[in-house]
């Protein structure tokens, strides 16, 4: 923790205080109660400790400790999942997609934006522009989601394995694009419960979805034969592009009636790393 001679005695108590709660997420108000003064010099207080780096502005009067070890501090965040829950304003978010997929182990590459979905349209506050995107949702869209211990006090709403698949594969550049699907797929294999990732699959009701996700399990080789024919049901005369975050051409031919824009070698490839 910053020092009293760094901070001034005023600011130190707050931080102090804070800490002794092991609050590192407060609100002015929070501030108030601790050290007794009215609003406006807290709203001072704390421009002036955002200024010097003491802490980061989330959002209008919620605020982030930074650890002094952090330094500056600069890009720090702290825990991103809870961050993003302390900003949404819907308590029917939930984490989603590229963060969901690095919750449950699906990505090799650090977690560099949270991605929340959120059934409430909702501006990105100034401060986290770049850090965090919102997508906006339909209500009824939102099920298979679960609530997990993120630490010892809180709980983050986020996607189950089964739902971040079909949510990624239904947004694709939410995700990194089919290839980044395929390989959080294959890391996850052993983890995914296929029956409920084909009853989700069945409840989304999405031919290109289905189609997608059949193509997929078809090239990785998991799953079992019974849901690739549950998916076929799903292929009809029309054409989908596999990726629609690709430009259009198609590499490979295949039964799913989709444009394979991707390529059955480089999504092969990813089982052998």
């Amino acid at each position: 923790m910053q020092n009293e001679k760094t901070l001034g005695k005023i600011s130190a108590k707050l931080i102090r205080k804070l800490h002794d709660e092991n609050r590192t997420i407060f609100e002015i108000n929070h501030a108030q109660n601790i050290l007794g003064k009215n609003y406006n010099a807290i709203v001072d207080l704390l421009r002036d400790l955002v200024k010097r780096k003491i802490i980061i502005r989330l959002k209008a009067g919620k605020y982030l400790i930074i650890p002094q070890e952090m330094g500056s501090g600069e890009n720090y965040l702290g825990n991103w999942y809870v961050v993003g829950k302390e900003i949404i304003n819907s308590r029917k978010y939930y984490i989603a997609f590229y963060s969901a997929m690095n919750y449950w182990g699906m990505l090799t590459q650090p977690l560099i934006k949270i991605f929340i979905a959120t059934p409430k349209r909702q501006i990105i506050p100034r401060e986290m522009i770049g850090r965090m995107i919102f997508i906006t949702v339909k209500e009824n869209s939102i099920w298979g989601i679960k609530e997990e211990w993120i630490n010892s006090k809180e709980k983050i709403r986020i996607s189950d394995i089964e739902k971040t698949i079909i949510n990624c594969l239904t947004y694709p550049q939410y995700c990194g694009g089919i290839t980044e699907i395929a390989k959080g797929i294959w890391m996850a294999k052993d983890k995914i419960d296929y029956k409920t990732l084909l009853n989700y699959a069945n409840r989304y009701n999405k031919n290109v979805v289905a189609k997608r996700l059949g193509y997929l399990l078809e090239l990785l080789n998991i799953g079992d034969s019974n849901i690739i024919l549950e998916l076929k049901k799903y292929v009809k005369d029309r054409y989908d592009l596999f990726d629609p975050t690709l430009s259009i051409k198609r590499i490979n031919k295949n039964s799913w009636r989709l444009i394979d824009n991707v390529g059955q070698k480089q999504i092969k490839n990813i089982i052998r790393f």
